[in-house]
C-alpha cells in the first residue's frame, strides 16, 4: 500500500487482512515516521519511505494507491512496469486522460487494474439494482440527483486549504472528490452515458475550483438524468437524494447517507434499510482478491473508472476528454 491516509484506516486496508487469501505485507509515505507508526498499529510486516521499495518488494503481488490523484497515474505506470497489477483509490486519476493513459500501460502489460469505486460492491446499491432491473415499476419517466453539502471547516484557511480543493493534487474539488461515487454508481446500475453537458460556478470563492455544479446525461433507453451538486450550502439545507421516477411508481435512495431507500406506489410505500459493512471497501477488495485468485470478477475496473473520469471533465469543461 502506498499512502497513509484517513480513507485507509478503517474503511480499506483492514479488508486486506481479514479477506481469505489475502494479507497487506508492506506500507510507505513520504513523510518520515508515518509509514512506520502505520505498519506498527496495522501489525504489517514491511514499511518505507520510498514508495517505490513497496512496487518493488517481491513479497507484493498488487499495489494499493491511496494517495492524492495527483500522484496516482505515476505510482500506476511504475507499478505495471513492474509486472503488477494496481488497485487505485478514487477518482482514479486527475483528469480522464491520465486515467487512458494508465488504462492503456495495463493492456499492453496485460495486467488488470482496480478503482476503489467500492459502492459497486454494496448490498444497498446491489438492492437499488435490483429493484430498476425488475422492471415491475414500468418504465423510467426521469432521473434527478442531488447533492448539496456545507463547507468544510478547513475550507476557510485560506492559506492551509486541504489537498481536495488544490487541482494539482485533487485533479479538481470537491466534485472530483465526491461527485465521482454518485456518476460512477449511477452507471454502473443504469448504463453508461450517451450524451453529457454541465455547467459550474464558484459562488463561494473560498478555493480555486468550483464549489456549485449543474448537468444534464442521456443514458441507454433515452433515459434523462438532471444532477446537481453545491458544496457550500447551509447545514439545514444539506441533501443527499437521487430520485428515479417510473410509470407506476417512485424509488429514492442515498449515495452517502445510506439512508432506507424508499420504494413508493402511490398507494404503497415501503422501506428498504441494509446494514452498511464495518470496513465500507471489503466487499469490493474481497472480489479482486477473488479476481486475482482465478474466480470471480470485480466490477470496478480501470476503464470503467476512466468513463466516470471522462464525464466529470466534461461537465467541468476542462481537458479533451469524450465519451
Amino acid at each position: 500500500m502506498i499512502g497513509t491516509g484517513n480513507v485507509t484506516e478503517k474503511k480499506s486496508a483492514p479488508s486486506f487482512n481479514k479477506i481469505e487469501n489475502s494479507r497487506l505485507v508492506a506500507v510507505a509515505n513520504r513523510t518520515p515516521g508515518k509509514a512506520k507508526d502505520y505498519a506498527q498499529r496495522h501489525g504489517i510486516p514491511a514499511w518505507y519511505k520510498n514508495p517505490s521499495e513497496v512496487i518493488r518488494n517481491p513479497e507484493v503481488d498488487i499495489v494499493y494507491i491511496a494517495t492524492p490523484p495527483g500522484s496516482h497515474m505515476n505510482y500506476a505506470l511504475e507499478t505495471l512496469k513492474s509486472g503488477k497489477p494496481v488497485y487505485i483509490e478514487k477518482p482514479m486519476a486527475r483528469t480522464g486522460e491520465e486515467c487512458r493513459i494508465i488504462n492503456d500501460a495495463a493492456e499492453k502489460a496485460g495486467l488488470p487494474v482496480f478503482v476503489a469505486y467500492y459502492r459497486r460492491g454494496l448490498e444497498y446499491f446491489k438492492k437499488v439494482k435490483s429493484i430498476i432491473d425488475d422492471g415491475t415499476l414500468g418504465k423510467i419517466r426521469h432521473i434527478n440527483m442531488q447533492q448539496y453539502y456545507q463547507a468544510r471547516t478547513e475550507d476557510y484557511d485560506r492559506d492551509n486549504l486541504p489537498w481536495r480543493v488544490i487541482p494539482e493534487d485533487a485533479g479538481g474539488g470537491y466534485f472530483h472528490d465526491l461527485g465521482c461515487h454518485a456518476l460512477d454508481i449511477l452507471f454502473h446500475i443504469f448504463g453508461n452515458p450517451l450524451e453529457v453537458s454541465g455547467k459550474t460556478a464558484n459562488v463561494a470563492g473560498m478555493y480555486e475550483p468550483e464549489d456549485s455544479l449543474s448537468a444534464s446525461l442521456v443514458l441507454p433507453g433515452d433515459l434523462l438524468v438532471t444532477g446537481s451538486w453545491n458544496f457550500v450550502t447551509p447545514t439545514a439545507f444539506q441533501k443527499d437524494m437521487v430520485e428515479v421516477v417510473r410509470e407506476k411508481g417512485k424509488l429514492d435512495f442515498g449515495i452517502f447517507s445510506f439512508k432506507p431507500i424508499i420504494l413508493n406506489t402511490g398507494d404503497h410505500k415501503e422501506t428498504i434499510a441494509t446494514i452498511q459493512p464495518e470496513h465500507i471497501q471489503m466487499p469490493l477488495i474481497r472480489t479482486i482478491v477473488s479476481e486475482l485468485n482465478g474466480y470471480g470478477r470485480c466490477p470496478s475496473t480501470g476503464r470503467t473508472a476512466e468513463i466516470t473520469s471522462n464525464v466529470m471533465d466534461i461537465i467541468r469543461g476542462v481537458g479533451n476528454s469524450t465519451l
